[in-house]
């Protein structure tokens, strides 16, 4: 029983590492992770501009609206941005 339940652990462990392997691929990990969170009223240009050419953005976004991130840029949306998108769907 403790072997199967070591086999499911290791399982589960191995479903978490492939969800998170679109972090590995995504641009925002190459640039300047202050960029994707600015102070209160900063600037969040040079953090879209990233996402735009980013192929794992609609990942990234999808992460975040299920793990309710609020705070920083997740596929190319702010906190905000994220907020009336969730609105909308509901």
């Amino acid at each position: 029983m403790q072997e199967f339940m070591q086999l499911i652990s290791l399982h589960d462990a191995l479903d978490d590492t492939e969800e998170l392997s679109w972090q590995e691929r995504a641009l925002c990990a190459q640039t300047d992770p202050e960029a994707f969170f600015p102070e209160k009223g900063g600037s969040t240009r040079e953090a879209k501009r990233v996402c735009v050419g980013c192929e794992v953005r609609s990942e990234c976004l999808e992460y975040a609206l299920e793990n309710d991130e609020r705070f920083g840029i997740w596929g190319g949306l702010s906190e905000r941005e994220r907020r009336k998108l969730k609105k909308r769907a509901v």
